[in-house]
This record gives structure tokens, C-alpha cells and sequence, in this order.
């Protein structure tokens, strides 16, 4: 995809979830959701780039009601990474947080062995990457790094 179109989309994103956010922080709504830490069998971290924030994220989001939520965080890796497959899944714990003006409640877990082809286009991941935990990307957001700490991956 070329650059036009990229920025293009990466502005239309923005401006719906800066809408979102808008009406979240009128409503406070409290949102349940997932979030994978998966590792390759190499032991690499892969981390999505969203077109609508900054900084590299574990994938993850919204848990849809009734959903498993080992199942949604399988599902979520399979539409932000392509996970084409996988070993070990662990739960590592819950925390709470605020994204958006909404009151969070996610799950957290850790997914070994991880195969995966990332999609070719995707309105909501720009890009998808492995990096070893000892060379993490300096844009990492602290939410981000406050889970890989949960899962006691870094320090």
C-alpha cells in the first residue's frame, strides 16, 4: 500500500477513535477485554503498531459478551497477527486499567510457540514485529511495559 493511502487510513482511524474517546470520557463505560503476550519458539515478543496509537502494543482487545476469554485472545491474535498457531497458553492475571476515559478490566496472557503471517492490509495494525525481550523498541508504552512485567519478562 502505498504512502498516500496509509496516511489516509491512518487518519481516518484516528479521528473515529478520537470520537470514541470523546463519548468515553462523557459515559465512563467499563470494558472487558484481553490482551496476548505471545513469544515465538524462539522466544521472540511480537508486537502490533495500531494505526491510532503510538508505540508498539501487545495485541489484544475487547471481549465480546458471553466470550471465552481464552478464545478472545486467540481470536485477537489471529486478526492482529495472523496467528497460525501456537503451544502453551497461560493466563498470567488481570489488571485494571483506564484506556480512554473507560474503566478496564482485562485479562492477560501468555501465548508460547506462536506461528503466525501477518495480514497483508489491516485498518486497525499497521505493522506487525518479533523483537527479542532484551531489545525492545524504545517507543513502548507503559502499559505495555507494565504487563511484560506482570509476566516477569523485563526487569
Amino acid at each position: 500500500m502505498n504512502v498516500v493511502a496509509r496516511g489516509l487510513i491512518r487518519a481516518a482511524v484516528s479521528s473515529f477513535q478520537a470520537s470514541r474517546r470523546a463519548l468515553w470520557f462523557v459515559t465512563r463505560p467499563l470494558s472487558f477485554g484481553v490482551h496476548a503476550i505471545p513469544l515465538t519458539e524462539r522466544g521472540d515478543l511480537i508486537l502490533v503498531r495500531l494505526t491510532y496509537a503510538k508505540g508498539w502494543r501487545l495485541p489484544g482487545g475487547g471481549l465480546k459478551r458471553g466470550e471465552d476469554p481464552q478464545e478472545a485472545v486467540l481470536r485477537e491474535l489471529r486478526e492482529e497477527i495472523g496467528l497460525t498457531g501456537h503451544a502453551a497458553v497461560e493466563r498470567v492475571g488481570e489488571f485494571h486499567h483506564r484506556p480512554d476515559h473507560r474503566r478496564g478490566i482485562a485479562q492477560l496472557y501468555l501465548i508460547r510457540g506462536v506461528t503466525y503471517a501477518p495480514p497483508a492490509w489491516s485498518l486497525e495494525v499497521e505493522e506487525v514485529r518479533a523483537f527479542a525481550p532484551a531489545d525492545l523498541p524504545p517507543d513502548l508504552p507503559a502499559v505495555t511495559a507494565d504487563q511484560l512485567r506482570m509476566a516477569r519478562l523485563i526487569p
